[in-house]
């Protein structure tokens, strides 16, 4: 199952190594038709203390680091390994396409 990766910024850095990351998201009332505003804060694993109160950051699930810490920060490295994996799995996801649609006109 693949990660899940979220965006939000940071509120506090008050302990060591954890950063509290407030995540917002926007959905329409299933009802109401209303859009609606609802936020949550994950606390994540920030290995070298390098993000302050304000940044924006991307989080990502981990095995548990502690009783709270369930996510990471993504840094740098993260981030290009996971690009990179998304343009492999589009670059595959193509070649079937392109497969499909040769089939297809094949017949």
């Amino acid at each position: 199952m693949p990660k899940r990766i979220l965006q939000g910024t940071v509120t506090s850095t008050a302990n060591k190594q954890t950063v509290t990351v407030q995540v917002v998201r926007r959905f329409k009332h299933p009802v109401l038709q209303k859009t609606i505003k609802k936020s949550k804060k994950y606390r994540a694993h920030d290995e070298n203390e390098q993000f302050n109160v304000g940044e924006s950051v991307l989080i990502r699930e981990c095995a548990p680091k502690s009783k709270t810490k369930r996510w990471e920060v993504m840094t740098e490295t993260m981030l290009e390994e996971h690009n990179k994996q998304r343009a492999e799995a589009a670059a595959e996801a193509q070649k079937l396409e392109e497969a499909a649609h040769e089939a297809e006109a094949a017949h």
